[in-house]
């Protein structure tokens, strides 16, 4: 692509990806222009946002702690609780965005239609307006956790079925037998706010999942794993493996409250967190099954050869990763797979970025943030991107890295470690030069 430094970069989304890649932005000198289809910031934080993305409950609760949550330079309030609840978040987030003069920056009510590449190497970007605007670098921040994945089962059944990205509250479900599928963070979240007004509660599960409860001896469980991996400098694995035993120290075996352990090491996948299930299951308030055998009108088959009557099924099943104004030939997550340099730059595409596409290990906040500032650097050219063989070895090694650590799922695809990744990042900053 010529340099065309004149030209502004356009910010698809408004969440905490796109408003810290804005404020960066903003330092670095780069001109823009950040959309966001909803009336206001947030993104997935923002309860029953406008946007028809997110996909907050009435009771979510950030899974990190305020001590390693926020913005580098724009610290949460010691006088906030160790996990903010969604309202906070977002208060957060409106205060970080007027304390950098990034509102006034950002168009409400205006989605991006239509993202493509103009002959030149520059973007076209349509506008829900009816405005066509031409760009040097477009960077998508809208999210990937909005576009509901529903898991397949034989048979039919005729009771309510919902995904988690739609549920807001328990009352619906007052007197009901529900089951929800899944057991990652807001499939147990869930379980836990259903079973005090349902009937019964059941959790149907593949392989489990390690629950982690979110204290340990009083303390947020991830300032335990920060004095590891960061004081002690310990790498991942080795810290993930010796929460296991903290976490053993804390409650004991999950299977003798009820929750199969599973048969891969935790170091191979994300904990569930969760201070409440295990003692949910152990007083028999939800249940675990395994994974589905067959849906019956009514019923529920199950893998052990049980069956339940159920009202309601809950998919707490994940989210496909997609882009509907972007064209599939220009990019898409294929099976999970994104070939993204440095996990954001469209390696076929010189220009286009994919910001906050990651599942950490560790915080998400402070992770988009350094992202932004690599990216803001890069538009104001104080960063040399290497030859393209380069980030293609790069990419190549990421990749094999995920497939030997993690178990198979297409969540896992876009996993980074915090520690590693930040690392490779703010190297890259120091020397003006991305690494290979």
């Amino acid at each position: 692509m010529k340099e065309t430094p004149s030209l502004p970069v356009c910010i698809i989304g408004a969440g905490s990806s796109g408003v810290t890649t804005a404020k960066a932005l903003l330092e670095h000198g780069v001109e823009f222009d950040c959309f966001e289809i909803g009336s206001d910031i947030g993104g997935m934080w923002r309860y029953k946002n406008d946007n028809g993305m997110s996909s907050a409950y009435r009771s979510l609760h950030i899974d990190t702690s305020r001590d390693n949550l926020g913005y580098s330079d724009f610290p949460i309030p010691s006088s906030h609780p160790d996990f903010l609840s969604h309202f906070e978040v977002i208060e957060y987030l409106e205060s970080y965005a007027e304390h950098f003069k990034v509102r006034d920056r950002i168009r409400f009510n205006t989605r991006v239609e239509h993202v493509e590449k103009n002959p030149d190497g520059t973007w076209r970007v349509r506008l829900s307006t009816g405005e066509s605007k031409r760009y040097r670098a477009v960077l998508v921040a809208n999210g990937h956790l909005w576009d509901p994945r529903w898991a397949q089962f034989p048979g039919t059944f005729d009771g309510m079925s919902l995904h988690a990205h739609d549920y807001k509250e328990p009352e619906p479900f007052l007197g009901k037998n529900v089951l929800v599928i899944g057991i990652g963070n807001s499939a147990v979240d869930i379980a836990v706010d259903v079973c005090k007004l349902a009937k019964s509660t059941f959790i149907s599960t593949r392989r489990s999942a390690w629950v982690m409860p979110k204290y340990i001896m009083g303390r947020p469980t991830d300032r335990w794993s920060s004095f590891l991996g960061g004081k002690l400098g310990l790498p991942t694995r080795l810290v993930r493996t010796a929460m296991r035993h903290l976490m053993y120290l804390s409650i004991g075996d999950q299977q003798r409250f009820g929750v199969p352990r599973p048969k891969h090491p935790i170091w191979r996948e994300h904990a569930t967190l969760s201070q409440e299930l295990l003692p949910y299951v152990g007083h028999g308030w939800i249940k675990v099954k395994p994974n589905i055998k067959s849906l019956k009108t009514d019923r529920v088959a199950f893998d052990d050869g049980s069956e339940e009557q159920i009202d309601v099924i809950i998919y707490a099943t994940g989210y496909k990763t997609t882009f509907p104004f972007i064209d599939k030939q220009v990019f898409q997550v294929r099976d999970g797979q994104a070939d993204l340099y440095r996990r954001m730059l469209v390696l076929h595409q010189p220009g286009l970025y994919m910001m906050g596409l990651v599942q950490p290990i560790g915080p998400t906040i402070p992770l988009v943030e350094i992202q932004g500032q690599w990216v803001a650097r890069v538009l104001a050219g104080k960063i040399q991107l290497p030859e393209r063989k380069a980030m293609e070895a790069e990419i190549a090694r990421h990749q094999a890295t995920i497939s030997k650590r993690y178990v198979g799922s297409a969540r896992y695809t876009l996993e980074v470690d915090f520690k590693e990744y930040a690392r490779q990042m703010r190297e890259d900053m120091r020397r003006g030069k991305a690494g290979k």
